[in-house]
């Protein structure tokens, strides 16, 4: 399945899953070998595929699930909200970086502002009414000014608000399961840590 890691090249031909979307190896291409996934098989699958698409190690993960299923509300939709309230996926959201790899180097290596301060934290969550922005000597970099114009294609989500001229960006709501807009099964997630 296409997770759409590595920017821009996943929407164009030459994405890795659009060429060869087969296991590697002798037998990748041999539909006789692939064997049905069910039960835990697809609970993992899924909560792997979550943990690489917003590049979170498996302790931090754990840890934003038991802070969900703390909190009052559905538990499953609390954690994709808390993954997509980290500053990384923000400032890929809001189109600073290509991909969420390359946005946590922007905010490690300092180039991102979250309410005028330089934070160099990309697990760092983000609250409503928070305003992120690139750094006045940043916003000369080649790569985040194309990832800008990549942007007008991709679009930005709705709980986003851009300002593309100034390079700044500001939540205007917390993030709901229909505005991530990911195909994500997250009751297979919860099904898993409840277990």
């Amino acid at each position: 399945m296409k997770l759409f890691l590595k920017g821009q090249r996943c929407y164009s031909e030459k994405c890795a899953i659009e060429q060869r979307n087969f296991v590697p190896g002798e037998q990748g291409r041999r539909s006789r070998f692939r064997r049905k996934i069910v039960g835990y098989g697809l609970q993992l699958r899924e909560k792997q595929k979550v943990k690489r698409m917003y590049g979170v190690l498996e302790n931090q993960f754990r840890l934003y699930f038991e802070k969900a299923a703390r909190k009052k509300g559905i538990t499953g939709e609390l954690l994709m909200q808390f993954l997509e309230r980290r500053l990384d996926n923000i400032v890929y959201r809001l189109g600073f970086a290509s991909s969420r790899s390359q946005a946590r180097q922007w905010v490690r290596h300092g180039h991102v502002m979250l309410n005028g301060r330089k934070v160099s934290i990309p697990s760092c969550l983000v609250s409503k009414g928070d305003e992120i922005s690139i750094r006045e000597k940043s916003q000369e970099n080649v790569l985040i000014r194309s990832s800008m114009e990549e942007t007008v294609g991709r679009g930005v989500p709705a709980w986003l608000q851009l300002d593309g001229e100034n390079f700044k960006g500001r939540v205007v709501e917390l993030p709901l399961h229909e505005d991530i807009g990911l195909p994500i099964e997250v009751s297979l997630i919860v099904e898993l840590y409840s277990k």
